[in-house]
Formats: structure tokens, sequence, C-alpha cells
């Protein structure tokens, strides 16, 4: 008869249930897994499965019973961990978002919104037809097959009950939401100056000619410009969202270096 004991049992939970935490904080917050579409009952399904797939390669877990203070550290250490690694790559994603907000304001389209059910808030429709441009490029880069490479390094790199986090790493963290506004703008400028170079010729014509309606003829031109732009910035949408996607991967990386407790 096999007999299993209390210690067996616990440190069979403890192999799975720890690295449970940190791959389904990340499966809530990481793009394409944590869409609002798919039901949490398969999100979970998914990371138990994962769990059960990583945990032989994960490094040993640390001595620490499950009811415990120091467990309950263990668990939020490994959840703020997950959702890290998760929300580095959704700032990716807002980044065209931002460049789709900023062009539709130039282009006059601030009206055109709709609810988005994965952000909960009304949403421009160019931001949502660049942002399937990017989980379509995201998916053909196998980017969501690298985020799972890049949560099993993590074990290794970041192991279970380590002592403590560094925490000035979050400020880091904050710091790269940054390159919302800095890289949306620079991936929005080549269509968001043309369009600004055309309404301040419209300005200078208003005024040199007042008789000229130049509403009537100055959101049909916008319009009709900011299409053909964007049909050209298109073309190298690709070169720059892959570009953007490494930058993101490289900083997860460096925020694992930096979460690292200082010795």
């Amino acid at each position: 008869m096999i007999e299993v004991t209390f210690l067996q049992l616990q440190g069979w939970i403890v192999a799975f249930l720890w690295p449970f935490f940190r791959i389904t904080s990340f499966m809530v917050s990481a793009p394409i897994f944590g869409h609002s579409r798919i039901p949490a009952q398969l999100r979970i399904a998914f990371g138990i499965a994962l769990a059960i797939v990583m945990a032989p390669i994960i490094p040993p877990m640390p001595d620490v019973p499950i009811y415990s203070w120091a467990g309950f550290g263990i668990i939020v250490e490994q959840v703020l961990i997950g959702i890290a690694m998760g929300l580095v790559m959704q700032i990716a994603f807002a980044v065209v978002m931002a460049a789709g907000e900023f062009i539709g304001l130039q282009m006059g389209l601030a009206f055109a919104t709709f609810f988005s059910p994965d952000s909960g808030a009304n949403t421009m429709i160019l931001s949502r037809i660049l942002h399937a441009f990017t989980v379509l490029l995201y998916l053909a880069l196998n980017g969501h097959l690298i985020m799972l490479e890049i949560i099993a390094f993590s074990f290794e790199q970041l192991p279970i009950g380590t002592s403590g986090l560094n925490l000035n790493a979050f400020e880091t963290f904050a710091r790269f939401g940054g390159v919302i506004f800095s890289s949306g703008i620079l991936l929005a400028l080549p269509v968001f100056g043309a369009l600004l170079i055309i309404n301040l010729t419209l300005g200078i014509l208003n005024r040199s000619a007042p008789q000229l309606t130049v509403f009537s003829i100055g959101f049909p031109l916008s319009l009709t410009m900011g299409l053909f732009l964007i049909t050209v910035l298109t073309t190298q949408l690709g070169t720059f969202v892959q570009a953007l996607f490494s930058h993101a991967l490289e900083f997860i990386a460096l925020m694992l270096e930096a979460l690292a407790p200082i010795q």
C-alpha cells in the first residue's frame, strides 16, 4: 500500500501552487490571454496546465508552510511579478492605441467611437483598427509563445521564495509607461504632421479668402488625406511594432533582474 505523508503532500502542493499564482496573474494581465472574451475558467485551466508542465523545471521551492504569513507573502510576490510582466506587453499595445487616438483627433474623427469591452471605455474606431493590426502581427511573430517562454525563464531569473523584492524596480516600471506617449507620438508623427500642415494651410486660406467656405472642404480633405497617409503608414507598421515588441521583451528581462533583492 502506498503511503503519502503530510510533508510529501505539502511538497507536491507547493511545487504547483506558487508557480500557479505567477502564471495565472500573468494570464490575466497579458495581451491575448487576458482578453475579456476569454472565459475566466479557461484561463484558470490553462494556468493549471502550464503550472503542471513547468513544475519539473522550476528550481526547488523554499521550505515555507503554505498556511503561514511567509507563505502568504510569497503568493503576493508571485502575483505582483506575473501582473508586472503582463502589463509591460500591454503598454506596447497601448502605444498603437495612443497613436490611433492622436491621428483620429487630427483627422476629425473624435466622434467616431464605440464601446470597447476589453478596456471598458469608448475607443476611437481608428485605434481599434490599428490595435487589430497589432494583434495579428503579435500572433504572426509568435509573441504569445515568446511570452510563455519568458514566464518559464522567470522562475530561474527570479526564483520563488527570494528574500523579498527590490521595490525600486516598480519605479522603473512606472517610468516605462512614458513609452505610450513618446512612441505613440513617434508612430503618429508622419500622419499627424501632414494633417497639421493641411489644417494650417486651410486656416491661412480662410483668412485670405473669407468668402471660401473652408469648413465645407476642410473635413473631407483632412479625412481623405488621412486615409491615404494611414495606408502609407501601414506599410511600415510591421517594422515599428516588431521593434516595439523587442523593446518590451528586453525591458521584461531587465525588470526581472531589477526585481531581484539587493544582496
